[in-house]
Formats: C-alpha cells, structure tokens, sequence
C-alpha cells in the first residue's frame, strides 16, 4: 500500500483556531474533501496519528479524534498492527506521483455538462468605492426610523409566532386588505383585496406579467428612452421591442397609433406618473388616448409606478388603471419604497382572472412569502404611520430636489439644460455640447464620484445623464456636483486636443 511519506498534508489541510468549528473537525472535513477529489486514492495508508498530529501541530489526541470521525463515516478501515487505510482498493505508486505535483483544488470552476447562456441577463448594475455616488433616484435608507419599524416587526412576531412555519405566497389577508384601501384613497384605484398579487419586488412583478402575458415573437412597445431593467425581461421572454418617441407630454401617442395600424401590438410598457429616464409626466389627454387605443386595438397597457409617492409640487395625476373600465391595464408599484429595504414590497393590481394565473406562478417562484413582514406594513397603514413618515420624508426630499437644482444651474447652467421635477428622486440633464459621457464617468471615479453607465444616455442626437439625487445629504451633494463640473471642464479639455 502507498507510504503517506509522499504526501504533503500541510498543503491541504488548513486550520483556523479561531474558528467556531472545533479543530478535529475542521481536519476530518478537509480529508474526507480530499478522499473525495481522488487526491487521497483509495487503499492509501494514513500517517499514525502521532506522525500527523506532529505534521499539524496539533495534540495527538485530537488526530485520534479526527480518524475516529473518518471511521465513524465509513471513510476510512484501521487495521492493527498494519495501519490506517481509507477504504478501497490499493492504488499503484503512480497515482502518488501524480498527487505530489498537484495541490487539492478548491471547487470545481466548470461544470461537466453543458447549459443554454444568455448575455441578456447580463447584470448591467455596476459598483463602487467611492464615496459620493450618483443613481437612477433612490431614497436615502438613513432618513429610515429602522427602530420604530422593528418594534413593529417584534410586537407581530410574538403575536404571530404561530404562523411562522405556515407557507403562504397569497400574502397576507390583512395587509392586503389595508393595502387596497390605501390604494384607493391615494391612487383612485377602486380594487379589492381579489385585484392584488403581493411580490417581492417591482422586477418580480414585471417577470409573472411577462411570463403569463407575452409569448415569442410578442410586439411590445416602449419609450424611446425606457427602463433597461425591464427591456432585459421582455427581451428573455423573446418579444420584439418597438420604441415609441417620448416629448415633453410622454409618449407620442399618434405613434402608438400608427404602428398598431400597421401590425399587432401585444402590449405597451409605460411609466406615465414619471417617465424613466426623463422625469416627464403623461399629460392627461394622452392617458385618456392610450386608454381608447387599448380598447381599439386590444393591446395590453403595462403601467410601471415605480415613485408615485414621490410628488412636491401639486397632486399628482392618477394612474391610468383609476380610469380603466375594460381591463385593459395592468398596474405595477411599490410599497414602502421611503422604507429600508427589507421594510418594501412589490405589487400587481389586476382583475380577478389573471390575479388566478398570477397566484400560480408566484406559489412556484415564492411559495413561503414573509407574511410577518406583510403585516408590519399593513399595522403601518392601518395605523397611519406610513402618511406620517411620507409627509415628513417628502419635506426633506422636496428641499434636497430644490437645492440640487440651485448647484446645476450655479455650476453646470453653461453646459447642460433641466427642468425641475415635480416629483421622483432624480433630474434628466440634457448636455448643449456633446461631451464624452464614458471618459466623464472615468475621470469622476477617478476623483471619488461614481456615475454608472446605466445613468449615461449618448447617441448621435443625444447626450444626457440622469441624476438621482435622494440618496445625497445637502453636504454630499454639494461635493459630487462640485467634482461633476470640475471633471466635465477637464473632460472637454482633452475631447477638443
């Protein structure tokens, strides 16, 4: 049988002493990992545990306990006065030879068989240690009360405990019964709690509409300018995407209408209250034009709220699912988006048919839910400490939106055009002079502020950024647009040499 002298233990077999797994058996999973890969063959004979103990620096007795491990799992035989072999058939020396010029590898880096790859779903998010960093308008999780929303959490879980291990992916009854209420006070939405599908997030809800409601070779249209996040999904269900041209109403509707004339248009994707990227509202003429054309041309109308909540300046528009009297749209939002994020939750509003379908798929993809959760949120409506908590965040936001402004005009007004939002947590920045948006990007990193690319928009017609703004105290982003106009001077500088 093999002499273990030929092989190098302490190149595979790593102790951390300060690890809450004991010793011994941070050793006997490290072999019995070796065992498995072939690079302890099988019928090779152990060291004593003496020898090995010694190789180790460990005490003798915790070797004893190691093989006692290996023997208890059926890995190895300990025959007396002969040695410790693990289980199997004798191996020839080269089999040794081969181990000595090889370290144990870690997990395998390829799989043995072969799969379907997409670049589709390539993540397109990008990340970054700089301190100052722009996005697409997020909230700023600190403004967060994290501990009033825990005690909630605490409260229900004692109540509750008993529901704990009970799977439930409808959601909970009471918070979407609280949930439809408040949709219909805030949004003029007339559902019940039959027209609601609870999810986990917005990209959740887009993927169970996209899978019951598109098939291959689907038309759908979008906003010239639109949300690549979704484009992802509809592209993985195997659609064709027309844009649509977005103006200073939204989206052209008499193009709309034009191309349904020409061909069939399964669905329209559209975010009317804000558009993304452009901030622009959906003028209400408009909203009553797609909801005729729907009719007309029986085409689905996706309708994306993604910031609702986020409005400053007047009452916002209601959605167009509030005039819907067809079923001809299906409505998307977020609840508890000012929350922190394991505070939010997604939903679906539509009627009663599909919310069946709906529920199916949701029972495959999340059939345990978080029920506790959904109650937290729906004691925050019932009690109306979410209006509370929205009327105070929306006063700090509004400031934030209004002092972001000031620093555009005062450091970048000779460079770029806006218009000030009526609402959401983000400007669309239109450049006068085409300025290399990547190398701007590269040359603010490289000052300690991050724009992703997601946030760039450049063709031959076109150059602008979107700016998110939520996320940054009145300090913070007083130093980003101040690093933002210091690097777009300089980028401009190198475009011109």
């Amino acid at each position: 049988m093999n002499s273990p002298v030929f092989i190098p233990y302490q190149s595979f077999i790593s102790i951390d002493r300060l690890s809450d797994v004991s010793v011994y058996l941070q050793i006997s999973n490290q072999l019995i990992n070796a065992i498995q890969r072939g690079y302890l063959p099988f019928g090779t004979k152990l060291p004593g545990t003496r020898k090995l103990s010694s190789l180790l620096e460990v005490h003798r007795n915790t070797i004893v306990s190691v093989y006692d491990e290996l023997l208890a799992q059926g890995w190895i035989e300990i025959f007396p006065n002969k040695g410790t072999f693990v289980i199997g058939k004798e191996q020839d020396t080269t089999t040794v030879q081969t181990f000595r010029q090889n370290n144990l590898e870690n997990y395998p880096r390829e799989t043995g068989f072969s799969f379907k790859t997409s670049n589709i779903l390539d993540n397109p998010f990008e990340h970054s240690d700089c301190d100052y960093i722009f996005n697409g308008g997020i909230p700023d999780i600190r403004l967060t009360q994290v501990d009033q929303y825990s005690g909630i959490y605490s409260s229900i879980l004692k109540r509750k405990a008993h529901k704990i291990g009970q799977y439930n992916y409808d959601g909970s009854e009471f918070f979407k019964q609280n949930l439809s209420q408040y949709l219909n006070l805030s949004r003029g939405l007339p559902i019940s709690k039959n027209n609601l599908l609870i999810t986990r997030s917005t990209e959740m809800s887009m993927y169970i509409v996209s899978e019951i409601l598109l098939s291959q070779d689907d038309t759908v249209l979008v906003g010239a300018l639109s949300y690549f996040s979704v484009n992802m999904i509809f592209q993985r269900t195997g659609v064709n995407i027309l844009t649509v041209s977005i103006d200073e109403e939204g989206i052209n509707v008499e193009e709309v209408r034009k191309i349904c004339e020409k061909q069939k248009i399964r669905m329209l994707y559209l975010t009317p209250h804000h558009h993304y990227p452009t901030t622009v509202t959906l003028s209400v003429k408009r909203r009553l034009e797609l909801l005729n054309l729907s009719q007309e041309f029986g085409f689905i109308i996706l309708e994306d709220d993604y910031d609702y909540d986020f409005h400053y300046d007047k009452s916002p528009i209601l959605p167009l699912a509030s005039a819907d009297t067809k079923g001809m749209v299906v409505y998307i939002g977020s609840f508890g988006k000012l929350l922190a994020p394991g505070f939010r939750t997604g939903f679906i509003v539509a009627p009663e048919n599909l919310m069946a379908e709906m529920r199916k798929y949701l029972g495959i993809i999340d059939r345990q839910g978080d029920i506790l959760m959904e109650h937290v949120l729906g004691e925050m409506i019932a009690e109306g400490e979410i209006n509370r908590y929205l009327k105070k965040s929306l006063k700090i936001y509004k400031e934030r939106r209004n002092h972001f402004a000031a620093l555009l005009k005062h450091h970048l007004e000779e460079f770029i055009d806006f218009k000030i939002p009526s609402g959401g947590l983000a400007f669309w920045t239109e450049w006068k002079t085409p300025v290399n948006l990547m190398q701007l990007s590269r040359n603010c990193a490289r000052n300690n502020l991050f724009i992703p690319k997601t946030l760039l928009y450049q063709n031959q017609n076109l150059t602008a950024i979107r700016l998110g703004f939520g996320n940054f105290s009145i300090h913070e982003m007083e130093k980003a647009i101040e690093i933002l106009s210091k690097n777009v001077k300089i980028t401009l500088t190198k475009d011109k040499n």
